[in-house]
């Protein structure tokens, strides 16, 4: 990369010849442009894949199937963004999942 020696500015490529686009300075001959960049490696990011029972909050709330009064918890926004998001239980014993929506 060449730089204009009256301003500093990086030369461009003009119609004939390189040149600075804040002065009038003009290069003799062509200018070899080369660039590079150093990337670093990205460090990885920990992501759950399974949605294992022990990582969900357990809340008292009553089956229906069997009868047990503790459930896992967790929200979905199910509908449109004004509206309230779906809250969803499941049973710690039978594992059966009911849907509350207010």
């Amino acid at each position: 990369m060449e730089f204009c020696p009256k301003c500093g500015s990086i030369l461009v490529e003009k119609r004939k010849n390189n040149g600075c686009p804040r002065c009038s300075y003009t290069a003799k001959g062509k200018i070899k442009i080369k660039t590079s960049e150093k990337m670093a490696e990205k460090e990885k990011i920990a992501v759950v894949k399974d949605r294992g029972e022990e990582i969900l909050p357990t809340v008292t709330e009553k089956c229906k199937m069997c009868g047990n009064d503790k459930a896992y918890f967790w929200t979905v926004q199910t509908r449109a963004s004004d509206e309230s998001e779906t809250k969803f239980f499941k049973c710690t014993k039978c594992a059966n999942t009911k849907r509350d929506y207010s």
